[in-house]
């Protein structure tokens, strides 16, 4: 088999997976990846290593328990009791609006970048920002209402391999050839630094994603074993979901890198508005591989961060209908999830924008508060996802192992003392 037909059947077998990675390749690989980079050098490659073995399992078992049972994980939420549903639902409200709020930010700042809107009509920033934030939610609303918004799913896989290739080429132009600012720098990371620490958890808050995109994904691989008529096999859901893990790590260490080898040690500071760190991120590539890389990098960041946009606004109000589905079946049947669907659509749009006109600063302290909300968040929907995997209900052939379930409770360990040490600090 040519190596043509060998890429091409390595694609096809990728379904959700890179709904998952074009979901968490956002702000915490565009953002936070690149400014830890920038701030410590390669000092937290290790703390993508660590965050991701210990989070691992509590992703898995979004898509495992589709594969096991059919149904999504909310559904295994529901045999704890409904008190789990409830709380997962009042976390999805609770957190909704300023994750979203954040992620649009970000996703303005590219677009007021790449296209010099900056001093649009000679208004202040934030209100260009803000306009264009506006702009932004409404045609994102427009595409999932008439559903156009599949189109951008289809193009993920070329979007996510123009990032990866592009970014990795950077990265390996720049190991050859670089400023050699960290060779200098004297700011390494500190675990007595209390900011340092607060970096910390703003970093590994998102990183790879928040634990909700868990259930997210699971909902993702019931509605493809819908399209399709049968159920994908466990080994076939597994591979597809390792294939985009392991490529979202991969590409955060890709991203850090970037920012050590051009921002490290030197005196340039990252910008705390969107549309400026935009123009540093794509500067870096530019310094890499040359004028050409830029046109290329911009329209897959921007590519990539719209998706995410796309897709957080899409994720939110589908997982509350479904929860709410389950806690009142009577009243909101399958047929009228789709009415739900549209009022909490139009609620997130509406919170969001309240949002970003009264408390918008930065980007900065935008994406601080909604990552830190995750950090704290995470112990409990970990713990959640493992009760549901670990049931009785669960075929014993499709149960984890007692190996997993260890790994599950180190997870959960690590988890809950760092939520702790944050919230006592």
């Amino acid at each position: 088999m040519s190596l043509y037909k060998l890429f091409n059947h390595f694609i096809s077998r990728l379904g959700p997976g890179l709904l998952y990675a074009g979901a968490a390749v956002g702000v915490s690989h565009l953002v936070q990846s690149t400014q830890a980079g920038g701030m410590f050098g390669f000092d937290l490659i290790i703390a993508i290593i660590i965050i991701h073995l210990v989070k691992y399992p509590f992703f898995e078992f979004g898509p495992r328990y589709t594969a096991a049972t059919g149904q999504n994980i909310l559904h295994g939420y529901m045999k704890l009791g409904k008190w789990a549903v409830w709380l997962y639902l009042l976390m999805t409200i609770a957190t909704m609006f300023i994750v979203q709020a954040a992620i649009t930010v970000v996703t303005s700042g590219l677009i007021t970048h790449i296209f010099g809107l900056e001093g649009l009509g000679g208004h202040d920033p934030q209100i260009v920002a803000l306009i264009i934030s506006s702009a932004l939610l409404l045609f994102s609303f427009t595409l999932l209402v008439s559903g156009h918004y599949v189109l951008l799913d289809k193009l993920m896989k070329v979007i996510i391999l123009v990032l990866t290739i592009t970014s990795v080429a950077a990265v390996i132009m720049l190991l050859f050839d670089n400023p050699g600012h960290h060779k200098t720098a004297t700011v390494f990371f500190s675990f007595s630094d209390t900011a340092h620490l607060i970096f910390l958890a703003t970093f590994l808050g998102w990183m790879p994603a928040p634990l909700d995109l868990s259930v997210w994904h699971s909902i993702w691989s019931k509605s493809k074993n819908e399209s399709d008529g049968k159920i994908t096999s466990m080994k076939e859901t597994l591979f597809d979901f390792r294939v985009g893990y392991i490529g979202t790590a991969f590409l955060a260490i890709c991203f850090l890198l970037l920012g050590a080898l051009v921002m490290y040690g030197s005196d340039e500071t990252f910008a705390p508005g969107g549309a400026a760190f935009a123009g540093q991120l794509m500067n870096m590539y530019e310094q890499a591989l040359g004028p050409w890389a830029y046109p290329v990098v911009a329209i897959a960041a921007l590519a990539t961060m719209f998706s995410t946009t796309l897709t957080v606004l899409d994720a939110f109000p589908r997982t509350i209908s479904a929860s709410l589905e389950l806690l009142f079946p009577q009243q909101i049947k399958h047929r009228n999830n789709e009415r739900t669907y549209l009022i909490w659509l139009f609620v997130i749009i509406t919170g969001t924008l309240l949002i970003l006109f009264f408390y918008m600063t930065s980007m900065r302290e935008m994406v601080k508060i909604a990552t830190v909300i995750a950090f704290v968040a995470a112990p409990i929907l970990a713990i959640l996802n493992m009760q549901a995997m670990f049931n009785k209900s669960i075929p014993d052939e499709h149960r984890p192992g007692k190996l997993m379930l260890l790994w599950c409770w180190l997870g959960v360990a690590a988890l809950l003392g760092c939520s702790i040490s944050y919230l006592l600090l």
